[in-house]
């Protein structure tokens, strides 16, 4: 009896401490979706580790403006689109432009995402039912419907605290998932070392993928719903210390879990000269190399991942918009309820047309990267102003990473357009 009493109490301890996770959560959520999981399989099994130099920056900067915003927040009380909208010249303008590019990424992305979970949960049940094949495409919008309507309801229940939760119970699963395959297949440490070296693969599509990397693991939306979030929990300026320790914590989870499955696709595939397009394509080629064990953790971790980013994705139009209208998100307006129902109808057109949603997922995240740029020059200004920041405006070091970043998003920018210019003349 001792026995059992002492691992219920560490039970309860490790659940106690994954479910003390912060606002980070929904930065986890927003960014290790299906599209970036899809990503990382695409570059692992491609270029290997080459592009883990652009994981790692795009990581970096993302700890940075998560840390920025969350700080704006808790010193003043305002959120992102209100505060550009109230304190910056052309604030409305820039505001208008940001909720539109998000929202179009973002809505694309959720097609993506939620075609891809429901053709995972498809070949699942067809390993015990075979009969099922003949029935695909009834089958996969079938599961997309319920899919999505059970999230809807879910939204309805609209307490942050609850949203909080199953992000955490979703993120954790994932992680877990995509770290035991990695004790299966890995890639070799020099393969590691060299990926941290800056290049670019010299093949067609190479610049639309450093494009699509940094739309997905530095994304706007994550950093712009951060002072809601942080509003959600309750945080204010006793919890600045928490708040940058909660964006650290969130920027390397990020990182780890992202470097994972490029590392799982670049030791599983890579070497055997096997190219993935498709998440699905894994099954016939990741089984032969890892077997069926780690094949199903790891599409239980993308299925995981796809879930995760379903909640961030439906949320993302209303808290914009209740951030440029009055800084405050209200779950529980018919506002909320009406602009959620129409993201949920926009998910459903990759399903309902049969669409293979694996190059509108990285297309889609290169369109998040234009965005980028307003985003970082919005908070740069406001965190540098003393009449809002006080004594905690912004230092040398803080804004001479976000200078960087800044840096960063105008070359993948344009490394976004030329790969898309390229991508739709083809």
């Amino acid at each position: 009896m001792p026995s059992s009493n002492a691992s219920q109490s560490i039970f309860k301890k490790i659940l106690a401490l994954v479910l003390a996770f912060g606002p980070g959560i929904f930065a986890i959520g927003y960014t290790i979706g299906t599209g970036s999981v899809t990503a990382m399989i695409v570059a692992g099994s491609t270029y290997g580790m080459q592009l883990l130099w652009v994981l790692v920056l795009s990581c970096l900067f993302s700890g940075l403006l998560i840390y920025a915003y969350g700080n704006y927040s808790l010193v003043t009380g305002e959120t992102a689109l209100f505060a550009f909208k109230k304190h910056l010249k052309y604030g409305k303008l820039i505001a208008i432009l940001i909720i539109l590019g998000i929202t179009f990424g973002q809505w694309n992305s959720l097609m993506g995402i939620l075609g891809i979970s429901s053709n995972i949960i498809y070949e699942i049940f067809l390993l015990y039912f075979p009969d099922l094949e003949a029935y695909k495409y009834e089958s996969v919008l079938t599961i997309a419907v319920v899919v999505i309507v059970i999230f809807y309801a879910l939204l309805l229940v609209g307490k942050y605290t609850f949203f909080e939760k199953i992000l955490v119970i979703f993120v954790t699963i994932m992680a877990l998932s995509f770290l035991i395959s990695l004790f299966m297949v890995y890639p070799l440490p020099i393969e590691v070392a060299k990926g941290l070296i800056p290049t670019i693969p010299q093949v067609e599509g190479g610049g639309l993928m450093v494009a699509a990397f940094v739309g997905t693991t530095m994304a706007a939306a994550t950093f712009l719903s951060r002072p809601l979030f942080v509003q959600g929990k309750g945080w204010d300026m006793k919890n600045l210390g928490q708040q940058k320790k909660d964006a650290i914590i969130a920027a390397t989870l990020v990182f780890l879990i992202s470097a994972i499955i490029m590392a799982v696709a670049s030791g599983a595939l890579f070497h055997q000269g096997q190219p993935v397009e498709k998440v699905l394509d894994m099954v016939n080629t990741l089984e032969p190399v890892a077997g069926k064990f780690a094949l199903t953790l790891f599409f239980f971790g993308t299925l995981s991942a796809g879930l995760s980013s379903i909640f961030p994705c439906l949320l993302i139009a209303p808290i914009l918009l209740a951030d440029y209208q009055s800084g405050k998100l209200d779950t529980s307006s018919k506002q909320f309820k009406i602009i959620t129902a129409i993201a949920c109808l926009f998910a459903l057109i990759v399903p309902v047309l049969g669409a293979n949603p694996i190059q509108m997922q990285i297309v889609s995240q290169v369109f998040n990267v234009f965005v980028l740029p307003l985003v970082i020059i919005g908070i740069i200004l406001l965190i540098n102003q003393e009449k809002l920041m006080k004594e905690y405006k912004a230092s040398l070091g803080l804004n001479i990473g976000l200078i960087a970043a800044l840096c960063f998003a105008f070359v993948v920018s344009y490394k976004g357009i030329d790969g898309l210019i390229k991508f739709f003349s083809n």
